[in-house]
């Protein structure tokens, strides 16, 4: 339920010192095992320092404060939690799997009680045994107002924790969290919710045993519960060291390889530089990866030329979609043919290409996701072609009382490059010039666009938005964006246009009482059919994400729930 976690698109040129030409071709993510062509070994081995190379730093390097690991990337090398995803390549990457639990929950009562059980042997980094105490423990701590930033499902879920406000002012802490013995956890939530095992993979359920608190500076010197433990947190994430945890298990962990000895993570370096960086591969950067920075259309166009260079890129799908928003409450969008027309008259190829081309997006005419655990079902209420129909656009137009066509405001982010910025807002402009659609663009500053945007009260009719899901299902993607019951009057309002339609409010509480994912999957898309064909956003495009790694890098998984390259996985030379 936030907006992109990554870096959508770096634009910089690569220096590349070669003579590389035209075109965008990536190659996707192998899976490390076997000999390369020339007889070089691509088996992963133990050992080595794996270096990867960010743009944003690791800030607040605590589980309460981090927003999830379900992705699988330098958190979870630290902090096991109570299920996680599965660590695969692409779509089979979106199933949720046991961690430090021995399955994904036993539900009762309408998903309304979830318990847990842990596995035999798990153990700190001081060789100190696992409980459910802790766990409990950290979930209550992401309640503390000094220790805010991670995900705010729990507070909205659980029996009485509205106004909790965590452990240092309310050491009694949630009743709605029973730990009957030291390897079983129960929670209580006020509604059910089948999805509560994709839940259990955010940071805020990994163990914090109380004794070793210490408040706001816990990141500095975590405990460790996963295969790595933190000997280094320098300038609040900027560069951390990690090294082996020896009292980690893989009898317990079938999900992380742990190869390297260490993991060096070095962040606040300019994007350009990272890729160059990689694609060089001089000394410890090819030893190297990036979890936050793609490559761009002008550094793909380059590396085409050159197939070694080619074959280090790994292609992501991470849960995105970029789309227009229509708040209905304003003129002319309170009536469905304008936003219809314009669904008509928009040219995706020519949005498209604004960011990037076709490498790096896929038009979309869902709001969901291609990835059939969001529950994907291809439809096009609005069927226009990747040019659009500009004559059906101005046939709705004539009906709605426009025979001349219309002029309306676009409101955008300013910052160049942004999904939300001024390429694809020029972009769409230009594409609904031959409908009769005169577009005048309104662009603002990024902090003051999103503040407009998300108020009810400033949230103007036209607007560019995004949307990503923190887990791979339906759930945290129509249910902000469409359900009626989360309208923030005085706050964060992500349901642009204030829909609250009863019989869309009951079919969502209907699909969380479904703990079979994939069934709940199916009603997931035929809701998102039904709501798009209100004509109440325009998807634009989803992203693909395109990364260089070091060529001597093994093991490469990127899945389908992040798009990003999993460094539990990676093996150096």
């Amino acid at each position: 339920m936030r907006q992109l976690p990554f870096s959508a698109h770096t634009l910089g040129a690569l220096a590349l010192g070669l003579a590389l030409a035209g075109g965008a071709v990536a190659c996707g993510p192998g899976s490390g095992g076997g000999a390369a062509a020339g007889g070089a070994d691509t088996t992963p081995h133990k050992g080595g320092t794996l270096y990867v190379l960010n743009n944003q730093a690791q800030e607040d390097f605590d589980p309460a404060r981090l927003y999830t690991s379900g992705g699988g990337n330098v958190p979870s090398l630290v902090y096991r939690t109570l299920t996680t995803r599965n660590r695969a390549n692409g779509a089979a990457g979106t199933k949720v799997v046991p961690d430090l639990a021995t399955d994904t929950g036993e539900p009762a009562k309408d998903a309304t009680v979830w318990t847990y059980h842990l596995k035999d042997g798990l153990k700190y980094e001081d060789g100190s045994p696992i409980t459910t105490a802790d766990i409990k423990y950290d979930i209550e701590r992401s309640f503390a107002p000094e220790l805010s930033g991670g995900a705010p499902y729990l507070r909205d879920w659980l029996v009485g924790a509205a106004d909790y406000q965590g452990p240092y002012k309310d050491p009694e802490g949630l009743a709605s969290i029973e730990t009957p013995d030291a390897k079983t956890i129960v929670f209580h939530l006020r509604k059910p919710e089948g999805e509560f095992p994709l839940l259990a993979t955010q940071t805020s359920f990994a163990p914090v045993p109380k004794a070793k608190d210490t408040g706001t500076k816990y990141a500095e010197h975590p405990v460790s519960s996963g295969p790595y433990k933190v000997i280094s947190n320098q300038n609040n994430g900027e560069h951390i060291v990690l090294t082996r945890n020896p009292y980690w298990s893989p009898a317990t962990d079938n999900q992380r390889k742990a190869y390297p000895d260490t993991i060096d993570v070095q962040s606040g370096l300019d994007q350009s530089v990272i890729n160059q960086r990689l694609a060089e591969g001089v000394g410890k950067d090819a030893d190297a990866v990036t979890t936050d920075t793609n490559l761009g259309p002008s550094e793909l166009a380059r590396i085409n030329g050159d197939r070694n260079l080619a074959s280090r890129v790994g292609t992501g799908h991470f849960g995105y979609t970029d789309y227009i928003a229509f708040n209905p409450k304003v003129k002319p969008f309170d009536d469905i043919r304008v936003r219809e027309a314009i669904a008509y008259a928009v040219d995706r190829t020519t949005v498209v290409n604004a960011q990037g081309g076709s490498s790096l997006n896929e038009a979309a005419t869902t709001f969901l996701p291609p990835t059939a655990s969001f529950g994907y079902t291809p439809y096009d209420p609005f069927p226009a072609g990747p040019a659009g129909n500009p004559a059906k656009a101005k046939e709705l137009l004539k009906q709605a009382g426009y025979p001349a066509g219309l002029t309306v405001t676009l409101t955008h982010d300013a910052t160049k490059g942004d999904e939300q910025g001024p390429e694809v807002a020029t972009a769409v402009q230009e594409a609904l010039k031959p409908a009769g659609i005169t577009v005048r663009l309104d662009g603002e500053e990024h902090n003051a666009f999103s503040d407009k945007i998300h108020d009810v009260r400033t949230e103007p009719g036209f607007f560019l938005a995004g949307w990503g899901a923190d887990w791979p299902s339906g759930g945290p993607f129509l249910g902000p964006i469409f359900d009626g019951r989360q309208i923030v009057a005085g706050g964060a309002n992500f349901n642009n246009a204030q829909l609250n339609d009863p019989s869309v409010n009951n079919e969502i509480d209907a699909i969380n009482k479904i703990t079979d994912l994939r069934a709940a999957a199916v009603r997931w898309g035929a809701l998102d059919k039904r709501i798009g064909e209100r004509a109440l956003t325009v998807p634009l495009y989803h992203p693909v994400y395109k990364r260089l790694y070091g060529k001597d890098v093994r093991g490469i998984v990127i899945s389908d729930w992040t798009g990003v390259l999993d460094v539990s996985q990676v093996a150096v030379k």
